[in-house]
């Protein structure tokens, strides 16, 4: 009985350590002011093949997740496959977007405290957040 419960167990710690996207920034700042938190940003389109790699290759592994908990993970999609905007596509204006995905992390109050163009593989992108995190603890 014992041997039955422990994938259980371990499958719900790993479901528990999954960061909780948010796709609003303005949830993103509520949600950052409450935990103390940076926000991290993530601007893509569905037409960006380096956009649906990061979201499939980096975001899903251990290091990347681990990252991921040190801020609050947002995600807007400002484009969809034809190119057609979506209600997100003011951050491409607002943020001064000229390629995808485009990366941030921003304050509380929405401003940029570091960027990043482009794809990162996962122990690239864990060690970009863990250092812009660490030298604002």
């Amino acid at each position: 009985m014992k041997a039955l419960l422990i994938p259980f167990v371990v499958a719900g710690s790993l479901f528990a350590a999954e960061p909780g996207w948010e796709t609003s920034l303005p949830a993103a700042q509520a949600r950052a002011r409450k935990e103390h938190k940076l926000i991290f940003m993530d601007v893509w389109t569905e037409w960006c093949g380096w956009c649906i790699r990061l979201q499939k290759e980096t975001f899903p592994s251990p290091v990347a997740k681990a990252a991921l908990a040190r801020v609050v993970p947002l995600s807007l999609k400002t484009q969809l496959k034809n190119g057609t905007p979506t209600a997100d596509a003011w951050v491409e204006k607002k943020f001064k977007i000229e390629g995808f995905p485009s990366l941030f992390l921003l304050d509380a109050d929405g401003n940029v405290v570091a960027a990043m163009p482009g794809y990162l593989p996962p122990d690239q992108f864990a060690a970009w957040i863990n250092q812009e995190v660490a030298k604002r603890k």
